[in-house]
C-alpha cells in the first residue's frame, strides 16, 4: 500500500486503536472495520508490555491516587496490562486492516517492540508525546527507514530539536512532527 504524509497530499486521517479492543481480539477487528468504513486511511495500535513499560509496584509513584481519574486505585502496572494489546494479535490486526485497504502501523515503546514490528513488516511507526526524548528508541525506528511520526506535546523546542536529529542522523528523512497537546485523564 503506497502512502506518503505531504502538504501537496489530501489530510492523512489516522485512527487511533489504543487499548478500546477492551482486551477482545474481536473487538479490536471491529475498531478496523469501522475505521475502513469512515474512510480513515490508516489505524494506530500500541506495542508494548506492562513489563516494558513499568514495574510491577502498587505504591508511590506507581499508583494512581487521584480522586479524579478513571483509573483511581489501579497500580500502573495493572493499568498496562489491562490497555496493552497482545503482540499475537497484531498479525491478525495488520492482515485485516490490510483487507480493508487501510495501512496499520504502531506505536513502538521500546527495542523489542521494533523488532517485533519488524518482522510484521510494519510500513511505519509514530513515536508518543511521552517517547519524544527516548533518543536511542528515537535512533532504532529512524534507523528501519520507514517513515516516522513524532508526537511533540511533552518536548520543548529544543527536545524536538534533539529528535528531528536523532532520525536524521541515521539517514532517514521520513519524519512528520505532530503539534498535539498532551492531557491524560
Amino acid at each position: 500500500m503506497n502512502f506518503e504524509f505531504s502538504r501537496n497530499k489530501k489530510p492523512f486521517i489516522i485512527a487511533e486503536m489504543s487499548g478500546n479492543h477492551n482486551q477482545s481480539l474481536e473487538r479490536a477487528l471491529e475498531i478496523v472495520d469501522s475505521a475502513a468504513s469512515c474512510g480513515v486511511a490508516a489505524i494506530k495500535i500500541q506495542t508494548y508490555t506492562a513489563d516494558t513499560l513499568t514495574i510491577d509496584k502498587s505504591d508511590g509513584e506507581f499508583f494512581i491516587s487521584d480522586p479524579k481519574s478513571l483509573w483511581k486505585g489501579t497500580s500502573l502496572y495493572e493499568l498496562y496490562k489491562k490497555a496493552y494489546t497482545p503482540w499475537e494479535w497484531h498479525k491478525a490486526i495488520f492482515e485485516h486492516a490490510n483487507k480493508k485497504g487501510v495501512l496499520c502501523f504502531s506505536s513502538p515503546f521500546d527495542f523489542t517492540a521494533v523488532d517485533f514490528l519488524e518482522s510484521l513488516n510494519a510500513p511505519a511507526y509514530k513515536i508518543a508525546s511521552f517517547e519524544n526524548n527516548d533518543l536511542p528508541l528515537i535512533r532504532k525506528v529512524a534507523s528501519t527507514k520507514k517513515p516516522i511520526i513524532i508526537s511533540t506535546g511533552m518536548a520543548t523546542i529544543a527536545e524536538i530539536a534533539e529528535a528531528v536529529d536523532a532520525v536524521r542522523s541515521v539517514g532517514n528523512e521520513k519524519l512528520t512532527l505532530l503539534k498535539c497537546t498532551s492531557t491524560y485523564p
